[in-house]
């Protein structure tokens, strides 16, 4: 038997341009937040986002993916259960400060006529923010785990528009069923794993350095801290939520001009002294 190929060198080409949001003068607080991973069969998450949701103190949210833990399609939203409330919360959260939204690898069939009908606003990935003089680049991060070379194929097929045309077209109930089955085959290659795959750094830099900005602020790999990539450049990595776990977690990233990002908690976050 033949040795297989030798395995190609990673690649990563950053966009050409990349989409900037220019936070307006009166924003004093910025939160971030990601891979809250909602469903049914974690309530105490559920109510800890409703509560942060509606209460903070932050003059805006930024929801940088995996909101959900599956979507299967905006339809969804229209039957009674948690797609509905989340939908509801979303809207209310809008009314009070402007809401922003990334899709993840676990919610990329949100639609924009969802989110307009929320009043969140639609965001691209990646995306550069101009808030309190200086640029941040924002993702969701799973785009550069290039070491996850099975999820990247698979994130290139389900992100073509035929792909997703031809998923939404089936039945709810079948695409609930499928996206069960992929969720189970996502967390056994997690464990077989032994861990999240995690941003390649050259990556990182790339990206940076095409957004001109010196932090990348991410979710997706679950490991929230902050890493120095060299030449000043730097990224933060949010947190993931379960309130419902034996240990439970949840972090909010707020900025505030002029100072470094600060880690609080959900709860914390409701006051505007945080």
């Amino acid at each position: 038997m033949s040795a297989p190929p030798p395995a190609m060198p990673h690649a990563f080409a950053p966009p050409v341009a990349i989409a900037q949001l220019a936070a307006p003068p009166a924003w004093q607080a910025v939160d971030f937040i990601a891979d809250l991973h909602l469903n049914p069969a974690e309530p105490a998450t559920v109510a800890a986002w409703q509560r942060y949701m509606l209460g903070t103190a932050a003059s805006a949210v930024f929801i940088l993916g995996d909101l959900f833990e599956a979507w299967v399609g905006d339809d969804a939203a229209r039957q009674p259960g948690l797609e509905a409330q989340c939908a509801a919360t979303l809207r209310a959260a809008a009314a009070r400060r402007p809401v922003h939204f990334m899709r993840g690898n676990r919610d990329f069939l949100v639609g924009p006529a969802f989110l307009a009908a929320c009043g969140v606003q639609d965001l691209p990935d990646p995306v550069t923010l101009i808030f309190g003089g200086q640029r941040w680049l924002l993702s969701h991060g799973d785009a550069l785990c290039l070491d996850d070379a099975p999820y990247q194929q698979f994130r290139q097929q389900v992100r073509q528009p035929a792909w997703q045309r031809q998923f939404l077209a089936r039945p709810l109930a079948e695409r609930q069923a499928i996206a069960r089955h992929m969720r189970g085959q996502s967390s056994a290659r997690q464990q077989a794993m032994n861990q999240w795959a995690d941003v390649d750094a050259d990556a990182a830099r790339a990206l940076l350095a095409a957004a001109r900005a010196p932090v990348l602020i991410h979710g997706h790999t679950h490991r929230p801290a902050s890493h120095t990539l060299g030449a000043g450049l730097s990224r933060v990595v949010l947190s993931d939520w379960c309130l419902d776990a034996p240990a439970p977690r949840a972090e909010v990233l707020r900025l505030r001009p002029g100072q470094p990002p600060a880690r609080i908690s959900p709860q914390a976050a409701l006051t505007p002294e945080a």
